[in-house]
Parts: C-alpha cells; sequence; structure tokens
C-alpha cells in the first residue's frame, strides 16, 4: 500500500467555475483519487477556494456584498457543486482560513531569515478617480507580448505571460474604466527568486517523468528573457493575510497583505491542517503528509493544474518550500493539461462564456459529464466541446455500450432464469478467450491510470465494455438457450458478473452508475480485480438481483439543439 496525496489547483472564489476548469484540474485528479483509493492505497485528496487577492475583492463589489460574506456564500456553493459532481475531497477548505493566514505568515518569516525577501520602494499604478492603488486584476489593458487587448495586471489570459500592472499598454482600472492613472511611490516584500534559479533548475531537471508540457512551461520561465525575476508578494490590498503582525520581522507594512499567487499554494498544506481539525485530529495527522521529518518521506505528492498555473507551481511555490529551510514535502509529479475550448471559441468565467458546472447538473447528471470530459481531456493539446460530440460520445459509449449491456443482461436473465444468478454449465473456449482478453485490457488499463494518462485510461475502459457486448453477440445465450438451457446458464452467470466487474472498473471515471450497478447486482464488493478469473465468479449461483432503471437516457437531437440554443455563449 503507497501513500499518495493528490492536490487539485484551488479555483478562485469569484463565481461558479466552468467545464474547463473541472476538466483541467479538479475532474483529473478526483479520478487519480478514486482509482488510488480503489487499489487499496491511503489516499488524502485535498483542494479549496482561493478566497484572497482582486477577483475576490471585485467580484463582491460586484454583488454589492462585503468580502467575507460573499466568500462565505461561494465557498459553500463551489463546496455544492463539487459534490454535485462527485468530487471525493477528503477536505474542501479555504484560504482564508486562520490555519493558512499561520503559515503564510511563518514562511514569509523564515524567507526573510534565510535572506530571500527584500523590502522594495517602487511606484505603482494609483487610480485618483477609484482612490487606491491599483493592484493585479484592479487593472486592465493591451499586453505587451501578445497585443490582447483584455490582459490583466498580473497576468494575460491569451499569452499566459505573468505581468506588472505598469506592463500593460493603455491601462485603464477595472473598477471604474478610469483612464487618467498615475504613478505613486509604495512599499512592497519580494521574494528573491532569482537567488535560487540554480536551485530550481536542478530540481525540475532531476523530474525526468513530467509530462512535457510542465517542463516546457518551467523551463521558459527560467530561462527566457532575462530570467526568474524576483516577484512581489505583497500587495496594497484590505482582502487578504496581513503582512504585518506580531514577530514580522519588517516594519511600516501596515495595510498591506500577501500576494494571492504567494498564499494560494501555501493552502494545500493548510487545507491538511483544517482536515485534521474538522476530523477532530492531532497535528501529527496532518505533518505526516506534509513534513518530511515527521513522516511524509514516503508520500508521493500529485498536482493537478490548467497549464496557465504551472509557473507559480514549479517555481514560486517551489521556491517558498525550497527557501524556507523547513523539512516540507515537494511536489513529485505534477500533471498539467491544455484549455478546452467551447464551441469555436474560450471558456471565460470572468466573460461569462461556456457552460457552467451548475448549469451543467441542471441539465443531466454528473456522470454524463465526467465521462465526456475525461475521455476528451486536453492532454496533449487544447480541445473543444461541441454539443454535436457530446450528444454522440454519450450515446455511443454510455448508452449503447455500457447501459445496453446491463439491460440487455439482466433483462434477459430475468426473463428466462428469475432475477438470480443461473446455476449450471461450465466455461467453454470462448469463454477461456474472453477472460484472457480482459486480463490483459484490465492490466493495460491500470497501467494507464497508473500513468495518469486520462484519454488513454478512458479508451481502455471502453475497449473493456466493448468486450463484454462482443461476447454476448458472439454467445447469443437468447439462442443458446433453446438447445442448451445449461450453456445458456452460464453465458449469463458470465455477463451478470461482468456487470459487477464493470462497476469496480468504471467507478472512477462515473461513480453514480457504478454504484447503481453493484446495487442492481446486490452486492458491496467492490474489490478491484486482480485476479480476473475469480473476480468473474464473485456473484455466484442463485445471487439475487435486480434490473436496474436506464443506466444512461440518451441525448435526443432536440435537446442538442435546446442546449445549443440556451448554452450560446454568455451567460447572463
Amino acid at each position: 500500500m503507497a501513500r499518495h496525496l493528490i492536490t487539485s489547483a484551488i479555483p478562485y472564489i469569484n463565481g461558479i467555475k466552468h467545464l474547463g476548469n473541472l476538466v483541467g484540474s479538479q475532474l483529473p485528479a478526483d479520478l487519480f483519487a478514486r482509482y488510488c483509493r480503489a487499489r487499496g492505497h491511503e489516499v488524502l485528496f485535498l483542494c479549496a477556494t482561493d478566497e484572497h487577492g482582486t477577483p475576490a475583492e471585485l467580484a463582491a463589489a460586484k454583488a454589492g456584498q462585503p468580502v467575507a460574506d460573499y466568500c462565505a456564500e461561494m465557498h459553500a456553493v463551489q463546496a455544492e457543486i463539487a459534490r454535485g459532481f462527485r468530487l471525493s475531497f477528503d477536505h474542501f477548505g479555504r484560504s482564508s482560513s486562520s490555519q493558512n493566514r499561520r503559515l503564510t505568515q511563518n514562511f514569509a518569516k523564515r524567507l526573510h531569515d534565510q535572506g530571500l525577501i527584500r523590502e522594495v520602494s517602487e511606484t505603482q499604478m494609483y487610480s485618483p478617480t477609484d482612490g487606491r492603488y491599483l493592484p493585479d486584476r484592479y487593472i486592465e489593458g493591451t499586453c505587451p507580448n501578445c497585443g490582447y487587448e483584455s490582459a490583466r495586471g498580473d497576468q494575460c489570459d491569451n499569452c499566459t505571460k505573468q505581468l506588472d500592472p505598469v506592463d500593460l499598454i493603455n491601462p485603464r482600472s477595472a473598477v471604474s474604466g478610469a483612464t487618467d492613472l498615475e504613478m505613486r511611490e509604495t512599499k512592497h516584500l519580494y521574494l528573491r527568486q532569482s537567488q535560487m534559479k540554480d536551485e530550481l533548475e536542478a530540481w525540475i531537471d532531476s523530474k525526468t517523468d513530467w509530462p512535457i508540457l510542465t517542463t516546457s512551461i518551467a523551463k521558459k520561465w527560467l530561462n527566457d528573457g532575462d530570467g526568474l525575476q524576483d516577484r512581489g508578494i505583497t500587495r496594497d490590498l484590505d482582502w487578504g493575510i496581513p503582512v504585518q503582525f506580531d514577530d514580522a520581522p519588517w516594519q511600516g507594512m501596515d495595510g498591506k497583505v500577501f500576494y494571492v499567487w504567494f498564499d494560494a499554494p501555501i493552502e494545500y498544506i493548510a487545507c491538511g491542517a483544517e482536515w485534521a481539525e474538522a476530523h477532530g485530529l492531532e497535528a501529527s495527522a496532518w505533518e505526516r503528509w506534509w513534513r518530511t521529518d515527521k513522516g511524509a518521506d514516503d508520500v508521493r505528492y500529485t498536482q493537478f493544474m490548467g497549464k496557465d498555473n504551472v509557473p507559480f507551481h514549479t517555481l514560486s511555490f517551489p521556491a517558498t518550500i525550497l527557501g524556507s529551510a523547513e523539512p516540507w514535502k515537494l511536489v513529485d509529479y505534477i500533471k498539467s493539461f491544455n484549455y478546452l475550448n467551447y464551441d469555436g471559441g474560450q471558456f471565460s468565467t470572468s466573460r461569462g462564456r461556456g457552460v457552467f458546472m451548475d448549469q451543467a447538473l441542471e441539465i443531466l447528471p454528473a456522470d454524463y459529464w465526467r465521462w465526456w470530459l475525461l475521455s476528451h481531456a486536453p492532454e496533449s493539446s487544447d480541445s473543444e466541446f461541441t454539443w454535436e460530440n457530446f450528444q454522440a460520445s454519450v450515446n455511443k459509449d454510455l448508452a449503447d455500450v455500457l447501459g445496453n449491456f446491463v439491460s440487455r443482461v439482466t433483462k434477459f436473465c430475468r426473463s428466462k432464469f428469475g432475477e438470480v444468478v443461473p446455476t449450471g454449465g461450465a466455461y467453454g473456449a470462448q469463454e477461456t478467450a474472453l477472460i484472457e482478453r480482459l486480463t490483459t485490457r484490465i492490466r493495460e488499463y491500470e497501467a494507464h491510470m497508473q500513468a495518469m494518462e486520462v484519454r488513454k485510461s478512458a479508451s481502455a475502459l471502453r475497449a473493456i465494455w466493448v468486450e463484454g457486448n462482443e461476447y454476448l453477440q458472439e454467445a447469443a445465450p437468447w439462442s443458446t438457450f433453446k438447445a442448451d438451457p445449461e450453456r445458456a446458464a452460464m453465458q449469463t452467470r458470465l455477463a451478470l458478473n461482468l456487470i459487477r466487474l464493470y462497476a469496480v472498473l468504471s467507478a472512477p471515471f462515473i461513480p453514480d452508475a457504478a454504484a447503481a450497478m453493484l446495487t442492481a447486482m446486490q452486492t458491496d464488493d467492490d474489490n478491484w480485480p486482480v485476479d480476473v478469473p475469480a473476480a468473474l465468479e464473485m456473484l455466484g449461483p442463485n445471487h439475487a438481483f435486480t434490473t436496474p432503471d436506464v443506466l444512461f437516457s440518451k441525448i435526443t437531437d432536440e435537446a442538442r439543439e435546446d442546449w445549443q440554443t440556451r448554452f450560446s455563449g454568455i451567460r447572463t
């Protein structure tokens, strides 16, 4: 049994996330967590809401709420939607927690003690109209790198280049639209990342198994242009973790908070502390996952994220951990994803484009979305959601292949043998060959899942479903029954056991359908099929079952056309 620490990139608090956010981090992380648990491993799967920074303040202002109230409300909303998609977090925390405040301030102090924090007096954009400085997303303008006209003050959504507000061309206030901006002097703390370039590069070079997408982005940030730069870790904002605190090794930082991209990754650790407290556990319960001096040496830590988050997780957060000189657990593997686009354009939370998670659950159960998103995960390149492809995939894979198999087998057995596993008959060459093929395919499926190859895993699982259908067609127990009832009984018994097998194998992808299959087979035995022949004899003769309702309803052309019109790309 191995120990797997799994974190998904924590979503911003500012509104409900879209399907692109879901498939870029949380959903594949859940797939892997469910698989690891199914294989008997110890898993701690953590996620949280990212509640600080300008997105939270701007969204709260737009909603007309105090920012703390807005964040508490939206955390509850996002947690409920996560449950709706069956995301199996061990804890869904909040970056505004007291645990994250303590840890963030501790990291900053440790970095200062190691000579990796410097104070900088600099000029920043100030809006007389708004009466405030305009850090990060409080300012918009044209990206100097790609010319995108709606770049943010911290990053361009188009080319993903990290920016400072002063870099923008034709800057304007995101609050009021004011352009009469001026430069004023302010003091901030900077993390001296440049001092750690060699150490970070050596660490990244040691990760020879990382996806090319992950390492190429990290290398680009390390070496392009002037190379890795020091980064400001404080902001002139009201909402966030205070920079000035008891025992802080600096003065004059009142009214400032830590930059959201400094405290947000630290929330991964803090979330573990929140999990322990929520379950009434001692500090040692989370420290054994996060501190190498407290037992985390044998932990395998995997992060899941979209490609826009890679620089912060390969450079800034590791710089924080390594620079602290404390024995914190570093990530072992970063699984990064490209973008999922929507019907010829981009998903965008801030601009309300695409299908959002709450809307998706309003029209179809979670398994429909989970299957399509995971089987089309944007791993090697960007992928695109279209309603036609979604309809075709659901109807063919879920309804025709898996759902139809379950329906045909259970209804046939009920009509000829009753709702019990039939007795009699022995395997022949057909069955032996099927079991051999299934064993090979299941081992392939396991290898893809272990390697976190999401699309290949989905393809391998579908191939396992297809094996059952092809066997059913060849064996044709409805024909066999006329001449050899005992042989038909054996064929049907094997097919019923395939339903239980499919439930176990499919649970990481489609947990609700898997649970429905187990319930129909009246078993709670969800042991992984290490021994495939034995697994196909788990439901013995005379074991009772029920004929389930339709597992997956087909998507009609009328429904698809209605959704295409309803979700035309702009969320009102």
